[in-house]
C-alpha cells in the first residue's frame, strides 16, 4: 500500500518550523502533502501537540479568518498556535474520539445523514403516502393551525397578511421522538414534610438559598415557607406542573416553570451517560424510564409508521443491523429513485467496510465508545468528493480486533489515493507498517520529549535506534506457565444487547483477558454483569466528570497533601493555597485566564497577565516549601513531584501515577487536556490502593507506546500479585499472550456474535486455531 514517490516542490510539503506547542521543543519538520504520515513516540512525547494543537488548529484558525467578520463571531475565534512558520497547509479535516454529544435525539443515522436519505427514500416510495421526508423526521412534530408567520403578497410589499400553515412531522406526541416516556418519583424529589425554604426541594442544584428555588418561593403561586404535605391542591399543581408564566421576582422578569417539566428538560432530555455522576445517580433513584407505549420506542408517530416499502416501516429498517439493512436495501429496486438508493448502498457498505456494521440506525450515538464515534465520522467523509484536504486521524485502530484493522488500513489508504493528506497519530505496528512517512517524537514525555527523534519510511525508522524503532518487531511470547485461579464469578443466562443467554465462570485470582471482534459482546459481557458482584472496581476511560478547575491534583486528593504541607511549612491556613478560595488571583478569580464575555457571541479566553496564568495571588506566591511556591510545585510533573515530596502522604499516589505511565502529566493541568487512556490510567492509579478487589479494565492499551505495553504488562502482574483478579477487555496481541486465561466472544459482531467461542490458556488458543482471535494471536506470536 505505501506511496514510495516523494514530492519535489516545496509546495508538497507542509513546513513546521519553530513550534513550541506544549511541550514541544521549537522543533523544525517538513511533512508530505497528499501522503500517509503516521506520527509515533509514547504517550506525551508532543505527538498531538504538533498534529492536533499546532498543524490542524492553524489550518481551522485560517479557515475561520475568510469568513465574515459577523460570521467569525458566532465560530468563536482560536488562538494562534506557538509556531515560527507554518507553510503550504491545506484544510484540516479533524476525525477524533471525542464522544459524539450529549444530545438524546442524536442517533447513528442522524449523525451520518443515512437517516435523512431513508426519510426521503420513504417519502418517494412509501405506501400509503403520508407526506414529505419530514413526516417521517422524529425530531419534527405536527403542527397545524393559524398561520404564525406574517408575509409579503403580491407586488405591494406594504401589504401583508397571515396565512394558515401545516407541518406534518414524524415526532411521537407523547415521547416527543425520544422513544421512551419518564415517570418521576414525586417523593424522590420533593421531601413533603419540608417548606421550600427550609430545603424541601431534593434535586441536584436546587439549594434552598439558590436562585432555583428563590423563583418558585418568590413567585406568589406557593408560600415558600409552608410545607409541602399542606399545599392545597392547585398549590401543589401549580408547585409541580405550572405551564411556563412569566413572574417578577427581586424586580426581575422571569419565567416561571413547574418544577417537573423544568427538570424533564434540564435532566430527564438529555443523554443519561453525559450528566454528572451525582445527576446521573438522582436521575436513576428518582425517575423510571419506560419505551413509549404509544411508538414502542420508535420515536414516530402512527402515521410514519404505517407507511412502508418491501413490508418495513422507517423505525423497522432503522432497528436493523446495518449488515441486514445492506441485504434489505437489495431487494429496493425503484429506477426513479436509482440515485438515492446508489448513495445509500454506497454510505451503508462504508459502516461494514469500516467494522460497524454490527450497528443499528437507531442507536444513540451517546452510547459509542470513542473509536466507535471516530469511526462513524468517517462514514461522512468516505463517499466525499473533497480532494487536497488534510485529514487527521487519532488512533483510529482504538477498539478495534486486528481482523479490523486491516479494513482501516485501506480506507485510510482509500482517503490518501484520492489526493487527500493523511495525518495519523498512532501506535498499531500495523497502522505504522503502511506509511509512506513516519515522523517519531521523543526521547521521553513531557519536558524530556517534545523532539523529532527521526523522520523518513518505515525501512529507516526499523532501522533507526530510537524507542519506536527498536520496539516496532518487538513481540510478546505466550506465558510458559499459568496462574490457577482462586474461584470463579458465574454469569448464567447473560441476555444483554446481543448475549444469547450466556453461561461463563470468570475466574479470579488471576489475568484474565476478554478477546472478540469490536461488536462480539464483550462488554455487554463483562460491564454488564460483573459489577453486580462485591468488591468490583471498574476502571474506564469515561470522561472525569468536574468543572474547568479540575486537574490531576484536585481529582486525586493531592492537591490536599500539598497544601497542607504549604501551611504548616508557613505557619498559614491551608485554605490560602487553594485557587479556589483564599489564594486566588483577584483578576482572574483562579482561573488563570480571564473570560470576555461577548454577548451574543461565544467568550473569548486571554491568559491572566496579572498572576501570568497561575492561578494564585502575589502574596500567596510569596510562600514557598523546599525553595518552590504552589504554582511551581503544580507546574510539576508526577515523576518531578514524587521525588520533590518523598515523605508525603500524597507520595503514594503520585508513584502509583508514575507506575501506570503518568509520570509525565503535570499536577495541575486541566483534566480536560487527558486522553481517554490516560483518564482509565489516572482511575487506575487511585484505586490501585484497594487489595482484594476485582479490577475490571477497559482497553487499558490505548494510547500507549509499543515500549510502555511492556510496563502495563508488569503493572498488571503486581496487581495480581497483590491479591487481586483483574479483568482486562482488550485487542492487543501482547496482552492476550501475557494473560492466565481467555474468554473469546462471537464468532462475529451483532447478532453474529454473542457467544463465547473459546475459553482457556493462551497456549490452548493458538493451539486449537478455531477463532479470529487465535489467527491473529498465532501470527503475531509466530506459531
Amino acid at each position: 500500500m505505501p506511496t514510495t514517490a516523494h514530492p519535489a516542490d516545496s509546495h508538497d510539503r507542509i513546513r513546521v518550523v519553530g513550534a513550541r506547542e506544549n511541550n514541544l521543543q521549537g522543533i523544525d519538520v517538513e511533512i508530505p502533502k497528499r501522503r500517509l504520515t503516521v506520527f509515533t513516540g509514547v504517550s506525551g512525547s508532543g505527538k498531538s501537540s504538533l498534529v492536533f494543537g499546532t498543524i490542524a488548529n492553524e489550518s481551522q484558525r485560517l479557515i475561520n479568518e475568510t469568513y465574515p467578520t459577523f460570521v467569525q463571531q458566532f465560530m468563536g475565534q482560536l488562538s494562534r498556535p506557538e509556531v515560527d512558520a507554518l507553510e503550504n497547509v491545506s484544510p484540516a479535516i479533524i476525525v477524533d474520539q471525542e464522544r459524539m454529544g450529549a444530545n438524546a435525539r442524536s442517533t447513528v443515522g442522524t449523525a451520518t445523514d443515512v437517516h435523512a436519505m431513508l426519510r426521503l427514500l420513504f417519502s418517494r416510495l412509501g405506501q400509503p403516502h403520508v407526506g414529505s421526508p419530514q413526516a417521517f423526521s422524529f425530531n419534527v412534530p405536527s403542527v397545524s393551525g393559524a398561520g404564525a408567520v406574517t408575509i409579503a403578497v403580491g407586488k405591494d410589499k406594504g401589504k401583508k397578511e397571515r396565512r394558515s400553515f401545516e407541518i406534518t412531522g414524524g415526532m411521537c406526541p407523547r415521547c416527543e421522538g425520544l422513544g421512551e416516556t419518564s415517570e418521576v418519583d414525586v417523593d424522590e424529589v420533593v421531601d413533603r414534610s419540608l417548606s421550600l425554604n427550609g430545603g424541601a426541594i431534593r434535586v441536584p442544584g436546587y439549594s434552598a438559598d439558590g436562585w432555583m428555588v428563590r423563583i418558585f418561593a418568590e413567585s406568589g403561586f406557593v408560600d415558600g415557607d409552608k410545607p409541602i404535605a399542606e399545599y392545597t391542591e392547585q398549590e401543589l399543581h401549580d408547585f409541580l406542573y405550572r405551564d411556563q408564566t412569566k413572574v417578577r421576582v427581586a424586580n426581575t422578569n422571569m419565567t416561571y416553570e413547574g418544577l417537573i417539566p423544568k427538570i424533564t428538560k434540564s435532566m430527564l432530555q438529555k443523554d443519561r451517560e453525559s450528566l454528572q455522576p451525582h445527576v446521573r445517580a438522582f436521575v436513576e433513584r428518582a425517575v423510571k424510564f419506560l419505551p413509549c407505549p404509544d411508538c414502542g420506542g420508535t420515536r414516530l408517530n402512527e402515521g410514519a409508521r404505517s407507511s412502508r416499502i418491501a413490508g418495513k416501516n422507517i423505525a423497522e429498517v432503522a432497528a436493523m443491523q446495518i449488515t441486514d439493512l445492506a441485504d434489505w436495501l437489495a431487494t429496493v429496486d425503484a429506477p426513479e429513485v436509482a440515485p438515492l438508493m446508489a448513495g445509500l448502498r454506497q454510505t451503508v457498505a462504508s459502516f461494514i467496510d469500516i467494522g460497524l456494521g454490527y450497528l443499528s440506525l437507531d442507536r444513540s450515538s451517546g452510547t459509542l465508545s470513542g473509536g466507535e464515534a471516530q469511526r462513524t465520522k468517517m462514514i461522512r467523509h468516505l463517499g466525499s468528493s473533497l480532494t487536497d484536504v488534510t485529514y487527521v486521524f487519532d488512533e483510529p485502530t482504538a477498539g478495534l480486533h486486528p481482523h479490523d484493522i486491516q479494513r482501516m488500513n485501506a480506507l485510510l489508504g482509500h482517503l490518501r489515493d484520492k489526493g487527500n493528506t493523511v495525518l495519523v497519530v498512532e501506535h498499531k505496528p500495523e497502522v505504522i507498517e503502511i506509511a509512506d512517512h513516519v515522523v517519531d517524537l521523543g526521547p521521553g514525555a513531557g519536558r524530556n520529549g517534545g523532539r523529532i527523534m527521526f523522520e523518513g519510511d518505515v525501512a529507516g525508522l526499523r532501522a533507526s535506534d530510537t524507542l519506536t524503532g527498536r520496539h516496532l518487531d518487538h513481540r510478546a511470547s505466550l506465558k510458559p506457565a499459568t496462574r490457577t485461579a482462586t474461584s470463579h464469578l458465574q454469569i448464567r443466562g447473560a441476555t444483554q444487547h446481543n448475549l444469547k443467554s450466556v453461561d461463563v465462570d470468570i475466574p479470579l485470582g488471576i489475568l484474565t483477558v476478554v478477546t472478540g471482534v469490536a461488536g462480539s459482546g464483550k462488554s455487554s459481557l463483562i460491564h454488564g454483569n460483573v459489577p453486580a458482584f462485591d468488591d468490583v472496581v471498574v476502571v474506564d476511560q469515561a470522561p472525569i466528570k468536574g468543572s474547568r478547575r479540575s486537574s490531576p491534583a484536585t481529582y486525586t486528593g493531592i492537591l490536599d497533601a500539598i497544601r497542607s504541607a504549604f501551611a504548616k511549612a508557613n505557619g498559614v491556613k491551608p485554605g490560602l493555597f487553594s485557587a479556589n478560595s483564599e489564594g486566588a488571583c483577584p483578576a482572574c478569580k483562579g482561573l488563570g485566564v480571564i473570560i470576555t464575555n461577548l454577548g451574543f457571541t461565544q467568550s473569548v479566553e486571554t491568559r491572566c497577565e496579572l498572576c501570568e496564568g497561575s492561578g494564585f495571588s502575589d502574596d500567596v506566591l510569596e510562600y514557598t516549601l523546599e525553595g518552590r511556591n504552589i504554582a511551581e510545585v503544580l507546574a510539576m510533573s508526577a515523576s518531578e513531584a514524587a521525588e520533590f515530596l518523598p515523605k508525603s502522604p500524597a507520595h503514594a499516589t503520585l508513584a502509583r501515577m508514575v507506575d501506570v505511565g503518568l509520570g509525565y502529566i503535570t499536577l495541575g493541568q486541566a483534566l480536560s487536556t487527558l486522553s481517554g487512556g490516560e483518564r482509565q490510567r489516572l482511575k487506575l492509579a487511585i484505586s490501585m490502593a484497594k487489595k482484594g478487589a476485582v479490577y475490571v479494565l477497559d482497553e487499558p492499551t490505548t494510547g500507549l507506546h509499543l515500549a510502555d505495553v511492556d510496563n502495563l504488562l508488569s503493572l498488571l502482574d503486581r496487581l495480581v500479585e497483590a491479591g487481586n483478579s483483574v479483568i482486562v477487555i482488550e485487542h492487543h496481541q501482547a496482552v492476550m499472550a501475557h494473560a492466565d486465561w481467555i474468554i473469546d466472544i462471537g464468532p462475529g459482531a451483532g447478532h453474529d456474535g454473542g457467544t463465547v467461542v473459546f475459553e482457556g490458556t493462551p497456549a490452548d488458543l493458538v493451539a486449537a486455531g478455531s477463532t479470529l482471535t487465535a489467527q491473529h494471536l498465532a501470527a503475531y506470536v509466530g506459531s
